[in-house]
């Protein structure tokens, strides 16, 4: 099943990983409470009803990839006007829009949960591996682009984002992952 994924260019590439730039990339984001393991499938309930049709033109929006998820120590409030709190351990999970829309077009969410956002062009650092999506094998493969970034002088910025692109009914030594790591 065709899958849209966002645009990029290849700037390098090694055997450990690849730096990309993106395109701005529009979003729908939750922020949920919980652990690596579970975040990802609360969140994703919350996401797919906005896509399946739950927003104020009552649209469908097509499934893209990939389905991301980043750690965050702060809770954003859902309302107006935004505020943030320090508020214990939680997780920014993102559906990518598909390339059609635009701020201005996309539907509105319904549940003050969906934000909609616009993520700035940007370029990261990129490991991909196949495998499960436990916490366990995430923070052996970011350890490992650490060092590869490491070993070549590479710093990154802020918080690793975890990237998947396929559906949880896929074998999991099929699935696609990647981690990625924002760099100046």
């Amino acid at each position: 099943m065709a899958i849209e994924e966002p645009k990029y260019t290849v700037e390098s590439s090694t055997p450990d990983y690849e730096i990309r730039k993106y395109p701005p990339i529009l979003v729908a984001e939750t922020l949920v409470e919980g652990d690596f393991d579970s975040a990802g499938g609360q969140a994703f309930r919350v996401l797919a009803d906005y896509i399946f049709g739950n927003n104020k033109a009552k649209t469908k929006i097509a499934m893209t990839a990939p389905v991301s998820q980043q750690s965050s120590s702060e809770k954003i409030a859902m309302t107006a006007p935004v505020s943030q709190q320090k508020k214990g351990s939680f997780f920014l999970v993102q559906f990518t829009m598909p390339g059609e829309y635009t701020m201005k077009t996309i539907p509105e969410p319904v549940d003050p949960r969906v934000v909609l956002r616009e993520i700035p062009q940007r370029r990261v650092a990129v490991h991909s591996y196949s495998g499960t999506w436990s916490e366990g094998r995430y923070q052996e493969k970011l350890a490992f682009l650490r060092e590869a970034l490491r070993r070549e002088g590479i710093d990154g910025l802020g918080e690793a984002t975890f990237a998947r692109y396929n559906s949880p009914y896929q074998l999991w030594f099929l699935r696609r992952n990647e981690i990625w790591l924002q760099l100046p």
